[in-house]
């Protein structure tokens, strides 16, 4: 059998997952170890701790380490050949940060075969629950931060987004002023994926470009620490990061820990993890002027991009497969359970008169156009129900069919609009491929490949992270070489093409898009008050 490249991906919240593949790119193993129910000793819900003031969302540390104890335990009695793993890479949750405490540096080099991880790590973190994505309790570290920056925008043209407050740089900062003997007490600060190559390194393992990125601290042209955000978050944070290094870097070999614990070959590289979001990019093979689209609870859009243009929505990160270039990402609250409560309202819960809506009502719905917000929107930062004719008049209902195709015209518009300002055009190779739930209705899909005036494909994305990491560690070990990740991966599954635009969409969409682009400003004007 080919030799084999092992990815171990930390779910955004709910499990911990390995997925192996050979020299084909297919699967040959996959496991995974779900937090709440195989860990309840550590007493979380969705895999976090939400505290009593909602705010405040943490992970507790020696869960993530005694997951992967589990997992690694479980793939040995299984009789998965470790010693065949020629790379290995992964990804964390992104946003996520693992304080170390002072000594643990000695501690990873001095591991004991015969003992578990999370035995001999027990002390090794100054903070025992970390901050993770959920958390939304630094907004006071943001106000602080884009005032150092010279406001919201100029923080994004360094960093690719604007203050967030579950961005890692901004939780350093609270931990910091919130708790200043536990961080004067840490010697190294990883984020979760940088964490768990520390785990299979046995020494501390760079934070790569693609994941730094989503630190607000890392300048994204020159990929580097930006001096001003480490000046304004902490004293001597850059030695308490360490340097960054490229998504494609072998960090080195796998310890002797897990050589004489787990029979990992000598030879086998570690290659950089990286966040979880770029880890899917990856996984999804994307080319140049792809777009993805995720049509879940919430809808999320990634992209590659050879030029950033970040604005005060979004996110611009370094991509983490293309050495020069970069990756964008939108998330959009009111996806999936604003379609299913359009539908309970005008459908009566059916999807196949949803669907009909769609085929009954032409493209452009007469230039009625309508904005969704059933919960207050990240991108943009709006919400309520607003409806708007032809002449941009505000009216207050329109007939079922006029609804359902306002509402997802709307809200693929929106998508449109919010990528483009990110650096997104669409061109003559443009594909969109679309997965999550919403995927499986070809008129929604009718709908999305008209707005963007784009073929769509759907893909199986699953397990994007994960294989994305698999794919990532096979690329690891050529990178240096000039090969691209792309002609590397010129084997893997193809999505596959369910429609393509009208003739018409581009005379009636590119006109619409302006046209929607002024009155979402209207809407957030409103929201203001």
């Amino acid at each position: 059998m080919n030799c084999l490249k092992l990815c171990v991906s930390g779910g955004k919240q709910l499990k911990l997952k390995a997925v192996a593949i050979d020299g084909d790119l297919g699967p040959v193993h996959q496991d995974s170890v779900q937090f709440d129910s195989e860990l309840p000793e550590f007493r979380t819900h969705g895999g976090v701790h939400i505290h009593p003031d909602g705010l405040t969302v943490t992970s507790p540390v020696l869960m993530w380490v005694k997951a992967l104890d589990l997992l690694l335990d479980r793939m040995k009695a299984a009789g998965f050949g470790f010693s065949r793993v020629r790379a290995l890479s992964g990804s964390g949750q992104q946003h996520g940060a693992v304080f170390w405490r002072t000594g643990a540096a000695r501690t990873l080099t001095q591991l004991d075969p015969g003992q578990n991880l999370h035995q001999q790590l027990t002390d090794s973190f100054s903070v025992q629950d970390s901050p993770v994505w959920m958390d939304s309790s630094s907004g006071l570290q943001c106000d602080a931060l884009q005032e150092a920056a010279g406001g919201a925008m100029r923080l994004a043209d360094i960093t690719g987004s604007r203050a967030y407050e579950r961005f890692t740089g901004n939780q350093i900062s609270k931990v910091r002023q919130t708790r200043p003997d536990q961080f004067q007490d840490t010697e190294r600060i990883s984020l979760v994926s940088s964490f768990g190559a520390s785990l299979f390194l046995g020494r501390y393992a760079a934070i790569d470009y693609s994941d730094g990125s989503g630190m607000n601290l890392l300048d994204i042209r020159d990929r580097m620490w930006s001096q001003i955000c480490l000046d304004a978050t902490a004293t001597n944070l850059k030695r308490l990061l360490g340097e960054p290094c490229p998504s494609t870097a072998v960090l080195g070999p796998v310890s002797s820990f897990l050589q004489h614990r787990y029979g990992f070959s000598g030879s086998c590289s570690i290659v950089a993890f990286t966040g979880d979001n770029p880890a899917s990019l990856a996984g999804m093979c994307l080319h140049q002027g792809d777009i993805a689209v995720s049509l879940g609870t919430s809808d999320t859009l990634f992209l590659s991009l050879s030029e950033p243009r970040p604005s005060l929505e979004g996110h611009v990160f370094c991509n983490p497969v293309e050495p020069d270039g970069f990756m964008a990402l939108l998330c959009f609250k009111n996806g999936s359970l604003t379609r299913e409560r359009v539908r309970d309202r005008c459908c009566s819960g059916s999807w196949d008169v949803f669907s009909q809506a769609l085929d009954g009502t032409p493209l452009g719905n007469h230039g009625n156009i309508g904005f969704y917000f059933d919960t207050m929107e990240i991108t943009p930062p709006a919400v309520g129900l607003h409806r708007f004719d032809a002449n941009d008049r505000q009216v207050s209902s329109w007939s079922p069919e006029l609804e359902v195709r306002a509402l997802v015209e709307g809200q693929f518009l929106s998508r449109r609009l919010h990528a483009e300002r990110l650096g997104y055009s669409i061109g003559s190779g443009t594909r969109v491929l679309a997965t999550g739930g919403a995927s499986a209705n070809r008129q929604i899909l009718q709908v999305l490949s008209d707005v963007f005036n784009a073929p769509v494909y759907t893909i199986d994305l699953s397990d994007s992270a994960c294989l994305g990491s698999a794919y990532r560690a096979l690329h690891g070990l050529v990178a240096d070489s000039g090969v691209s990740f792309l002609d590397l991966l010129r084997n893997a599954p193809e999505p596959q093409q369910v429609c393509r635009p009208h003739r018409s969409a581009p005379q009636v969409y590119d006109p619409m898009l302006r046209r929607f682009a002024e009155l979402e400003q209207k809407v957030l004007e409103k929201s203001r008050f």
